[in-house]
């Protein structure tokens, strides 16, 4: 049985669908965590030098995971650098690129060649697809396209499906905006003209909330699936499920018919 080590959901589920029986995958990120600031226990560091493969995304996403890759000896897959091959300039300092179906795609046919599974990484990939073209034919038709999100996450789907991410914060949800700044966002939110304000799953919704409520608009919730809880999980909830709850809420938020 191969060990594989996954940095977070998107590339634990990817690797558990690809290798299927023949691997063992440990995700790092517990059910419901945020990953950007996770920090190792020994218990996992030893785990990810001991893998077979580790499978984890570059330039400073998880910055402990990336120390401990530092003194591996076996093979590692940075799934960024896959995954931005061709990228749009506006797109490269952000990480967030498997919530575009179609980049993610190529980091499963990336896992694929990793495993020795490329029938298996060809099947996820043709759902994968699947789902890009419901994303097309569900946004084709929308009243707005300014995205209202908490911070930056949306970035590669917005530009997949010719959406204008307007983001409350960059891309580190960790600010705390001042009265003048929530102001700002406030005229920001009246002059696109959008009727939602998304708050996220795994930040404090109370930015969002703030602003949606100064500005007399809805809020709703986008999930960036960087990680699912634990009652989600345990419910069936996975990557798809969960785009295709994203897509429901984009669509009725920018009045998509």
């Amino acid at each position: 049985m191969r060990q594989v080590v996954a940095a977070f959901y998107p590339l634990a589920f990817a690797a558990e669908q690809v290798g299927g029986s023949s691997v063992e995958v440990e995700n790092l990120t517990p059910a419901g965590a945020e990953p950007h600031d996770l920090e190792l226990t020994p218990g996992d560091v030893r785990d990810v030098q001991s893998a077979t493969l580790v499978l984890y995304l570059g330039d400073g996403f998880m910055p402990a995971l990336e120390r401990a890759l530092r003194d591996r000896d076996g093979r590692s897959l940075d799934l960024l650098a896959t995954a931005r091959n061709g990228a749009p300039a506006k797109l490269a300092n952000d990480p967030h690129v498997w919530l575009d179906p179609v980049r993610y795609a190529s980091m499963v046919r990336a896992i694929g060649a990793e495993l020795g599974e490329p029938a298996a990484a060809q099947r996820l990939s043709t759902r994968l697809l699947a789902l890009d073209r419901e994303y097309r034919q569900g946004l084709a038709h929308c009243e707005r396209h300014e995205l209202v999100t908490s911070h930056a996450a949306f970035g590669w789907l917005a530009a997949r499906y010719g959406l204008e991410q307007v983001p409350l914060e960059g891309l580190t949800p960790e600010a705390e905006p001042s009265a003048k700044d929530i102001q700002r966002l406030v005229a920001t939110v009246r002059r696109t003209g959008a009727t939602t304000v998304f708050a996220e799953t795994l930040i404090s919704p109370k930015l969002a909330e703030t602003v949606a409520r100064e500005a007399d608009v809805q809020t709703a919730v986008l999930d960036p699936l960087e990680g699912i809880g634990k009652d989600e999980l345990a419910q069936g909830a996975d990557y798809f499920t969960v785009m295709h709850s994203n897509l429901v809420a984009l669509r009725k938020a920018l009045g998509c018919r």
